[in-house]
């Protein structure tokens, strides 16, 4: 590496720590995937660099083995190196402005499987009928039954669940109206064991004397109602208790009511539509879901299918 080029390089490190504020740790990041870059430049003048220099790095780079998501991280590091060269005045351009970073691909989400789930309600369900409970600790396993039953029921986002009105324990009907992200309101299913788990909580509830407010799942602080990061902590003891998992988290039981619905036969636009996905290609992260099944069509229907 030249001078010139170590020169820029701190140039930019300092520039990071006095104007972002980056952590030690991340300017040592950056600092890796730029000494990485200008040892493959070879020497090269960072005022001579073109577009084709820095997808040849790129090329070398996957050649190495590393994931997508490692390549874009480090080019991400070289566009902002190039962007510092320019806006100083070291660069005429900023060659790295027109490439195109590597393709990541959509992670799909973690699903559990149904055994799982009914293991999970009957766990909670169960904790509410335990011998000797106080009536404190009564009252969070109610809590945690009618969270999990609704939550499976509905595919809410976790940020629905724990803001439903107290109404919700009290509908006759079989559906629930939410109100999602944009303020638009949706369609819930609520089936019968969420309803039943739901008056059995407001129950227990309503005899504690804390039913007077306007949540369903109240609580202290300043949204009056549960936060999400306390359903988080509460499911992952439930999951060790049911022996899942303890990384099992609100949103993949919101993954496996879309997954359960479509694994049975529902149609991608209705999983849309109780999702409240504004956009069907947010749910189309579920097509592998959907391929399998068709698949399996194929082969159980089609004349000229396998023989079994």
């Amino acid at each position: 590496m030249s001078r010139i080029a170590q020169a820029r390089r701190n140039g930019f490190l300092d520039m990071l720590a006095a104007e972002r504020g980056a952590a030690r740790n991340t300017l040592d990041a950056y600092q890796r995937d730029i000494d990485d870059y200008l040892e493959f430049l070879g020497g090269r003048a960072l005022d001579s660099v073109a577009a084709d220099d820095i997808r040849a790095w790129l090329a070398d780079i996957s050649a190495r083995g590393l994931k997508a998501s490692s390549a874009a991280r480090r080019l991400s590091a070289v566009r902002q190196f190039h962007r510092f060269l320019y806006t100083e005045g070291f660069s005429p351009g900023d060659p790295a402005a027109a490439i195109e970073g590597p393709r990541l691909g959509r992670p799909l989400p973690k699903v559990i499987s149904v055994a799982d789930v009914d293991r999970l309600i009957e766990t909670a369900r169960s904790a509410c009928e335990r011998e000797g409970l106080t009536p404190a600790a009564r009252l969070r396993a109610l809590r945690m039954r009618c969270l999990i039953e609704m939550l499976y029921a509905t595919g809410l986002r976790v940020s629905e669940l724990i803001a439903l009105p107290l109404s919700a324990a009290t509908t006759r009907e079989r559906f629930l109206v939410v109100r999602g992200k944009g303020d638009k309101d949706r369609l819930v299913p609520l089936n019968e064991p969420a309803r039943e788990a739901a008056r059995a909580w407001l129950r227990a509830l309503r005899d504690s004397g804390a039913a007077d407010g306007r949540w369903l799942f109240p609580a202290e602080g300043e949204s009056g109602h549960l936060t999400r990061q306390a359903f988080g902590r509460d499911l992952k003891v439930l999951a060790g208790a049911a022996g899942l998992p303890a990384s099992l988290s609100p949103h993949v039981l919101r993954h496996a009511f879309a997954s359960h619905l479509l694994q049975n036969g529902a149609d991608l636009r209705v999983v849309q539509e109780l999702l409240g996905h504004a956009d069907i290609a947010t749910t189309q992260i579920y097509t592998h879901i959907l391929d399998d099944r068709l698949k399996s069509m194929v082969r159980d229907l089609h004349p000229l299918g396998d023989e079994p």
